[in-house]
């Protein structure tokens, strides 16, 4: 089965996925506004004063509209992958892995067929603008060669990304899992359809070999492709507004976001989010000692860690440091939130596997001893003072990772025994008969 884009009206993009996206926030908008009015058993879990029915950020939603919105997002997950999607694009954004010279090559290799005249669309084709005085590259030498890649040979930035992601109908990245997280870095809000060519290391994201890319971007773009939309988290940096919050015994985390006392309460204030498509890590970072650590679940305590950090994961980022601190390996298409202690002080602490509707909270209590250190995706690092607090909710923009013809399933499994000898081992030996004597 085929889906054809809706050529639409102003100001939708051609890419079908952007549509689908956009149509979805718009519907959850709705959502939120029409819940605030008709849901009274539930609370916003943030006491910031932010007004729900002009935000997008999924911490502020009920318990309902958010388990409507993951189930929605979830839905579209299997119709997309069992159907394959005609796009019609006319914009390549191409993403190489960083300090790599030989992949600067195979970037304007890339680039070059892209441009070529033989191509059925004259397509626009974005590259870092790092390269545009790189002397491997050649830009100069690319457009010499032939004036008419001039005005389609253009550079992006990350406040491009940022602030105009529907500028990009398609993705194509050359390099390792970490350049298909470097995608999802930049497009922090809606993500063009991400086509990943295994150049790096491992390649539990990158499912194409370069050598075929020719046919493989050919194929894709005439007979369409293949998506899975990959759980993202929405991760929230709350800060305590208590002027005197050094004072240690004066304030309690758990009274403050719990107690009924402070429901009208602007306890905390956001100071930035980030969408992740691996892990939030909150850690100890430069502390001699290990962290305090409250975990939240909703509108309840879970417990109280002392740990070098807790690592909270998405499927996609159980293969990741997830695993390395002792988490299970989870399918990618399981909607699930991964929670793993660091070097937990207990010896009965276990990972634990909740559900994606739940909001954790990742607080430092006011009366630790140190602050810590939260990280997203191993980008952004933030230090986190006592009574400040992280937020973590399955996001409303999942990544959309294009995937080869075939069970999905089964090519998960190929790629941790691959690149994870996952239960490798030598093949047990039968019994041989007693021979008659």
């Amino acid at each position: 089965m085929k889906l054809r884009p809706n050529p639409g009206g102003p100001g939708l993009s051609a890419c079908f996925i952007h549509q689908l996206l956009e149509n979805e926030r718009k519907a959850k908008k709705y959502a939120v506004k029409r819940g605030l009015n008709h849901i009274e058993e539930d609370k916003k879990l943030d006491k910031d004063g932010l007004d729900a029915e002009n935000t997008t950020h999924s911490r502020l939603l009920t318990k309902k509209q958010l388990s409507d919105m993951v189930v929605g997002v979830r839905e579209w997950s299997k119709k997309l992958g069992s159907i394959r999607l005609k796009l019609k694009v006319k914009t390549v954004f191409l993403l190489t892995k960083a300090h790599d010279e030989e992949l600067i090559a195979y970037t304007r290799q890339v680039t070059e067929w892209l441009l070529s005249k033989e191509r059925d669309t004259p397509y626009i084709v974005y590259v870092e603008n790092t390269l545009e005085h790189n002397h491997i590259f050649n830009a100069s030498g690319l457009v010499s060669k032939e004036p008419s890649y001039e005005g389609r040979l253009k550079y992006w930035t990350e406040e491009l990304c940022a602030k105009h992601p529907h500028t990009f109908d398609f993705v194509v990245t050359l390099g390792g899992d970490g350049t298909v997280l470097y995608a999802s870095w930049l497009f922090q809000r809606i993500v063009p359809p991400v086509l990943s060519f295994a150049l790096g290391s491992l390649g539990f994201l990158t499912k194409f070999d370069f050598e075929g890319y020719e046919e493989t971007l050919t194929t894709s773009f005439r007979e369409g492709i293949t998506v899975s939309l990959r759980l993202r988290f929405e991760g929230t940096v709350m800060r305590s507004q208590k002027q005197d919050r050094n004072r240690k015994g004066s304030h309690d985390l758990v009274e403050e976001l719990l107690g009924e006392e402070c429901d009208n309460a602007h306890t905390h204030k956001s100071d930035g989010s980030y969408e992740i498509l691996n892990e939030i890590v909150v850690d100890r970072g430069p502390n001699a000692t290990m962290s305090s650590l409250e975990i939240f679940g909703d509108d309840e305590h879970f417990t109280t860690v002392q740990a070098d950090g807790i690592c909270v994961a998405t499927p996609t980022g159980s293969t990741a440091y997830n695993l390395a601190a002792g988490g299970s390996l989870c399918h990618p298409e399981n909607p699930v939130i991964l929670v793993t202690a660091i070097c937990a002080h207990t010896l009965s602490f276990r990972p634990i596997i909740l559900p994606d509707t739940i909001v954790l909270r990742v607080g430092v209590p006011y009366d630790a001893r140190t602050s810590s250190w939260a990280s997203f995706d191993g980008r952004e690092r933030v230090e986190l003072h006592p009574g400040d607090y992280v937020t973590i909710s399955a996001s409303r923009y999942p990544f959309a990772n294009i995937m080869p013809q075939g069970r999905r399933s089964e090519d998960w499994v190929r790629s941790i025994s691959r690149t994870l000898q996952w239960n490798s081992r030598q093949r047990q030996k039968s019994f041989k008969e007693w021979q008659a004597q």
